[in-house]
């Protein structure tokens, strides 16, 4: 029980960073569903019933199991809940559903050792369990930590001996907006508290030779989770640890929203070969989450298969991750985007990342086809609107548009097209690297785009351009593990001190017959069980671009899906843009996806104060439906809204409490008195 911070290395939380290769970790047995080793990586949910309600719980419970869970958690509150774990397992039973149960745990140690005599598996908050968190700041010497460790032991130790007795398996799920005060006082609201926090409640059990045990690093805010899970990982090798990992977004939202943010964060971690069970947290009815953690899931299932890398041999990561003198390349435990200059003041350096889309097919005699992309068309007034979520180039190819463009929109023309055209304004060349490495070639003053690929960087026609300040990459890859390949691509820039900023492009055939590369139509395969391209679609491209944006990787992304319409291809760009914190268009919402402690319906709290509040671009607002998710899960919001009671809601400005016990027919109201009295309110503005 080491209460030092935790030193560790660069380079050894995953088998490999240019090629997928599982992760192997310890095998856990919940009842007869075997997690980590070399099992499938596992589906599962959470209830949202009140666990006094016997039969609405089973009957929920058979619900996911039939929508792909495997695993189904169950909250208990207290000892009352804890207890009524044994009848719904008996119904459950009856009935010849065997699905193993997780009791969750919050603040109660009696009731986790009431349930873990029940059910397969428990999990507990090591922020809450035996903990505190009421934002209070002190200075603990070292020796007075060590006191709270001890403290902390005393009253854990039963509930290690109870899992031990019945063979229950244990989560140590970290939540980041949980941290008690000791973690927070000594580690801070950091990724590294996150790990501390679980790292201490693993020393205590292999302490007690308790060995059957899954952690999670949580977080609503993918960027903090993946560096979490990450310097986890890293953290238990130096330890000799390889305990499973339970992969989640918490408080992700609903809807679009909510599947990009669990995407960019479950995906991310994917890619990177690590996750053993996946839950993706909705504001939705709990088997609505199942199909879309399989979606995320089943696409690494052919890639097991071609793993290039035997996943048995938990290698170092790459060299680039290594030192190059005293200088540290690239760390992926900590935000940094990679620098570049700015080209024609309008791309790299210190801009947002620029969103382009492919207008090339398009009704181009049509002024309103730029409605999709962003620009709402008046033909009363011959005029556009331009939104929060308006695209900064469209590619038109070799197509001529027979109306007058937005004076601030780019046009991207293949080069051989461009070099014809009159008027050149805002208007850009795509050129392949052979035609940009011609010495006849004809460039521009202002912007060149090049396609590349990570292969290029070691051809002769690479070698052959010149590098000036109007050089922008356009990063393809046909690659199955293309998230990978491209990420290679950067560490080769960094390795070559190339700042030449980078549109990274990912394209998405799902059902042509004729797909582009043979791995699109491998995975393509893959997704058909799952009808609704548009999931598909945030899934897929969260995964990819939001994996290499949130190390800071990409100055602009091009989301290329031919099956599927502009607007859903516009939105699901900019959604992940807003995911990954790199370029905010909209309000973001952390809301909890319900649980049997949830006060008010989740569900339509959400719509209803999303309806009123969308138009505030940049806040956060948290929505919680007990005390268990807020606020400290919402931590990272500017508002909060939160159960505290039967019809009663608490309201929050960051972490302090503004109104308490607020009628829920007047909270809303409240809640905008209170961003308007702080000035952060805007009227909305209806589109023309």
């Amino acid at each position: 029980m080491n209460a030092d911070a935790v030193k560790v290395l660069p380079g050894k939380y995953c088998n490999s960073l240019t090629d997928y290769s599982r992760f192997v970790t310890r095998e856990v047995f919940i009842g007869d569903v075997p997690m980590g080793g070399n099992n499938p990586i596992r589906i599962q949910s959470m209830t949202t019933t009140d666990t006094m309600d016997t039969i609405g719980t089973v009957e929920q419970t058979i619900r996911m199991v039939n929508a792909g869970c495997e695993y189904v958690r169950i909250t208990a509150p207290s000892i009352k809940e804890a207890n009524n774990l044994a009848e719904i397992k008996k119904q459950l039973r009856m009935r010849g559903c065997n699905v193993p149960l997780v009791a969750d745990i919050h603040f109660t140690p009696n009731a986790a050792e009431v349930a873990a005599r029940i059910v397969e598996k428990v999990r507990v908050n090591p922020g809450n369990y035996a903990d505190k968190k009421k934002f209070d700041q002190i200075d603990y010497t070292d020796l007075e930590y060590r006191a709270e460790l001890e403290r902390i032991f005393q009253k854990f130790k039963p509930l290690v001996g109870v899992c031990k007795e019945y063979g229950t398996a244990m989560r140590i799920g970290t939540n980041h907006g949980s941290l008690s005060d000791r973690i927070m006082s000594r580690y801070g609201d950091t990724p590294q508290g996150m790990v501390e926090s679980a790292m201490e409640f693993i020393r205590m059990c292999e302490e007690l030779n308790y060995y059957n045990l899954v952690v999670s690093m949580k977080s609503s805010n993918p960027q903090v989770m993946v560096q979490a899970y990450r310097l986890l990982v890293e953290t238990m090798v130096a330890e000799g640890m390889n305990y499973p990992l339970h992969l989640g977004v918490t408080e992700a939202g609903d809807g679009e929203d909510g599947r990009i943010k669990s995407a960019v964060g479950i995906g991310t971690l994917l890619e990177d070969g690590l996750g053993d069970t996946v839950r993706v947290s909705l504001t939705e009815e709990p088997e609505a989450e199942a199909p879309v953690a399989i979606a995320l899931v089943q696409r690494y299932a052919l890639r097991s298969q071609k793993s290039k890398v035997e996943s048995q041999k938990n290698e170092t990561a790459s060299s680039p991750l290594e030192r190059a003198g005293e200088r540290l390349l690239y760390s992926p435990y900590e935000y940094k985007k990679r620098e570049t200059y700015e080209a024609n003041a309008f791309i790299g350096g210190h801009m947002v990342p620029r969103v382009v889309i492919d207008l090339q097919h398009a009704n181009l005699k049509d002024p309103s086809v730029l409605n999709a992309a962003g620009y709402i068309y008046s033909p009363l007034l011959d005029k556009y609107n331009m939104g929060e979520q308006s695209v900064d180039f469209v590619f038109l190819g070799d197509s001529l548009p027979s109306f007058n463009m937005p004076g601030n929109l780019r046009q991207l023309y293949n080069y051989n097209t461009w070099k014809k055209l009159v008027n050149k304004m805002l208007c850009h060349p795509l050129f392949t690297l052979e035609e940009y490495a011609a010495a006849d070639a004809d460039r521009s003053s202002a912007l060149n785009l090049v396609r590349i690929t990570h292969h290029d960087l070691e051809t002769e026609a690479f070698g052959a351009i010149p590098l000036d300040r109007s050089l922008v990459f356009v990063l393809e890859t046909t690659e199955l593990h293309g998230m990978a390949d491209q990420r290679s691509f950067f560490l080769k820039m960094l390795e070559m001190g190339l700042d030449v900023p980078v549109i990274v492009k990912r394209t998405y055939d799902f059902e042509s017959p004729n797909p582009k590369s043979k791995s699109q139509n491998e995975e393509a395969d893959l997704t058909s069980h799952f009808s609704d391209l548009n999931t598909n679609l945030q899934l897929f491209a969260s995964t990819d671009l939001g994996a290499l944006l949130v190390d800071g990787f990409g100055d602009g992304i091009w989301i290329d899906a031919p099956q599927l319409p502009v607007d859903v291809i516009t939105s699901t760009a900019f959604g992940i843009l807003q995911a990954t914190r790199s370029r905010i268009s909209k309000t973001e919402y952390i809301s909890c996806p319900s649980c049997g402690r949830t006060l008010f319906d989740l569900m339509v709290t959400t719509q209803m104060i999303r309806s009123r509040t969308s138009h505030l671009k940049g806040l956060k607002i948290g929505i919680m439906g007990c005390i268990v998710n807020g606020p400290g899960e919402m931590a990272d919001a500017d508002y909060g809204y939160v159960g505290s009671g039967p019809d009663k809601i608490t309201l929050y400005r960051g972490k302090e409490v503004v109104k308490k016990n607020v009628n829920t027919d007047k909270a809303l109201d409240e809640l905008i008195d209170i961003i308007k009295s702080d000035g952060n309110w805007i009227d909305a503005v209806e589109d023309i």
